[in-house]
């Protein structure tokens, strides 16, 4: 995939802050420091596009980044930081909500998870809400580097087990690596095509 450019358009909150009509996107979502912002920039072969917070749990805005003035990528906050109130809890699932509830440019949900580890009961509960608003969702598996190939088969395992996945695909990644990006960008072209949006691969 060759990108021509990026940039960000829009930090929303609100529905009514949210880019016009008519341009497909596809979103990534996951705990926080699970990886996220380092694989948007990987996936565009950006060093420092998608910014990591430097307060965990604390972004509360939903990032839709232009590509190649064709789609977008939309980051939307992490969950599951330990020190978040329960207000800030009901602040960040009320953004949620309001996007996940007919987002009708919406093709696909990249869910995001650490491979070294059991998804936890927020990736569990973020993937039934996926499901429960009837979006398609293919499993990213991060930090692929910090195990052993030979190890990714029963790492997946446990992760398609905890997820209760049946036949999604998951995609191990690895930023420091720069690996597993190539099959992560077939994924979001095949997806577009599928619900027919045509994007330039060149």
């Amino acid at each position: 995939m060759k990108i021509r450019s990026s940039e960000i358009v829009m930090s929303a909150v609100n529905r009514d802050q949210y880019p016009a009509e008519g341009i497909p996107e596809v979103a990534f979502v996951g705990r926080s420091n699970v990886g996220k912002s380092s694989s948007i920039n990987s996936l565009l072969n950006r060093r420092n596009f998608a910014r990591v917070s430097q307060t965990p749990g604390k972004t509360r805005t939903i990032n839709f980044y232009l590509i190649n003035e064709e789609f977008f990528f939309v980051d939307l906050p992490g969950y599951g930081y330990a020190k978040v109130s329960k207000t800030e809890k009901a602040s960040w699932g009320k953004i949620m909500e309001r996007y996940l509830t007919s987002r009708d440019e919406l093709c696909r949900i990249y869910l995001l998870v650490d491979i070294r580890h059991e998804p936890t009961n927020d990736d569990k509960a973020m993937y039934d809400w996926v499901k429960y608003f009837g979006y398609e969702c293919t499993v990213v598996a991060t930090k692929a580097d910090k195990i052993s190939r030979g190890k990714y088969q029963k790492h997946m395992s446990i992760i398609r087990k905890k997820l209760g996945l049946t036949d999604e695909k998951i995609i191990p990644v690895s930023s420091l690596k720069k690996t597993g990006f190539d099959i992560l960008w077939d994924d979001i072209t095949n997806t577009y095509s599928e619900h027919g949006y045509e994007i330039t691969l060149d």
